[in-house]
């Protein structure tokens, strides 16, 4: 030990280190980053060549005194040295490691939380903007109604005007006829003047009927393809069943007819009365009254018959509809059906829908199964679309959806609504399924 501590002082290591760092104290400030770094290097390996050689003396010390010489002056004051400055490095790498960890998790979090709040922000402005479309196109299809109500008022109006002015015309005429009449008095018995007529060909009503009847069968194709289809997709903006969607424009259907069918009904007996106080000739009262509708259909009051129809809807015991909305939104789809139910009615014979309940036998027939149809289901749950009948016979077959247990549905259902006996129901049933009298005969086989 003696000649690693004589060596270690001879050769004055630490006073070289001593120099070395007043040196680089006194020329720190003029050197560069460099020169300073390798400075500093050479300090570090000079006092790890004084530790190393301090270290030789320590080990060959303690060999000196033996086993268990100097064990506690090692385990006073050199292990707790070592562990602190092992500790104190380690913990520092540590903490840095973790600081900066820490700093990146944070910042990414940050990120985070901003990107989500800035597609919340987003989804909710785009939500809003949506809501305010849809509010917008409600509003828009709402007024287009409106205008379409109002310029069929203004037709209808227009043509009612026309018609009792032409049926004051016919009255005049006539009395004027018979005060020029140079006969005795008892000749005012005999049949006045004819009513003058637009057409001057007799029987068209008949010798059209054949053509008219196959555009009235098209037409009604037609409305089963687009308008039906085009009001099923607009009522699925206000009702999510797809059922309760299919049974309002069914219902629609049959109340259209019957509508129309009332109004032609009406409207043949005030032509039947203007033109009887006038009528003459080879032709019968029954034709001429026809060619006069068939001839003067515009002056049908078609709105009336949908005001009508949506009065009806309003109070089945079958449909819903949201309170905030009204059946005007299909009123294209129920005045196109009027117009063809009111001229199917000039037919010889005219033509009607069938029939039709829920929970009837389906009939292959009548009707058409739809697409989510039980195909083993003989009964029919409810119906889609009405069939055309001429008399008794099928034109154009109807669309229906059967479904097992379909009759105890019915039932129930008419159970729960509690208005099957409805003294409104029974009426509405009552005067929609009365049979017309001009299709009255034997049935066709």
């Amino acid at each position: 030990m003696a000649d690693s501590l004589r060596r270690l002082v001879g050769a004055e290591s630490g006073r070289v280190l001593q120099e070395k760092l007043e040196s680089w104290y006194r020329d720190y400030e003029i050197n560069s980053c460099d020169q300073n770094l390798n400075r500093c290097c050479e300090i570090i390996e000079l006092n790890s060549e004084i530790q190393g050689q301090l270290f030789t003396i320590l080990n060959e010390t303690s060999q000196e005194g033996g086993h268990y010489a100097g064990v506690e002056t090692i385990k006073t004051r050199l292990l707790p040295w070592l562990g602190t400055c092992f500790s104190c490095a380690t913990s520092g790498r540590l903490f840095e490691t973790n600081l900066s960890l820490a700093r990146d998790s944070i910042e990414k979090e940050r990120q985070l939380r901003e990107l989500a709040s800035n597609q919340t922000l987003q989804l909710q402005e785009l939500q809003e903007e949506l809501t305010s479309t849809r509010l917008q196109l409600d509003h828009v299809q709402q007024d287009l109604a409106k205008t379409q109500l109002a310029l069929e008022d203004t037709k209808t109006k227009s043509a009612t005007t026309l018609l009792a002015a032409e049926d004051e015309i016919v009255q005049l005429k006539a009395a004027f006829a018979r005060s020029r009449s140079p006969f005795p008095r008892h000749s005012e018995n005999k049949s006045p003047s004819p009513l003058p007529l637009r057409s001057c060909s007799p029987g068209r009503a008949r010798r059209t009927n054949a053509s008219r009847r196959a555009c009235l069968v098209a037409r009604f194709g037609d409305i089963y393809a687009q308008e039906r289809l085009d009001a099923e997709t607009l009522l699925r903006t206000y009702v999510s069943d797809m059922e309760m969607v299919q049974r309002i424009i069914y219902i629609a259907a049959v109340e259209s007819f019957h509508a129309a069918k009332m109004a032609y009904r009406q409207f043949k007996i005030r032509v039947r009365e203007t033109l009887s106080l006038g009528h003459s000739g080879p032709e019968s009262l029954e034709d001429t009254v026809l060619d006069y509708v068939v001839r003067h259909e515009d002056l049908y009051d078609v709105q009336a018959s949908v005001n009508e129809v949506i009065r009806s809807m309003n109070i089945s015991p079958k449909i819903s509809f949201p309170p905030e909305i009204d059946f005007i939104v299909i009123s294209t789809l129920i005045r196109e059906l009027c117009r063809v139910a009111f001229s199917m009615q000039t037919l010889i014979p005219p033509l009607d829908i069938a029939f039709g309940t829920d929970g009837e036998l389906f009939s292959e027939t009548k009707y058409h199964r739809s697409s989510d149809s039980d195909f083993t289901a003989a009964l029919v749950a409810y119906h889609v679309w009405p069939a055309l009948m001429e008399n008794d016979v099928v034109i154009m077959k109807g669309e229906a959806v059967t479904k097992r247990g379909a009759l105890w549905s019915h039932r129930s259902r008419s159970r729960s609504r509690s208005r099957s006996t409805s003294p409104l129901l029974s009426h509405h049933l009552s005067r929609s399924r009365s049979p017309s009298p001009l299709r009255s005969g034997s049935p066709r086989r």
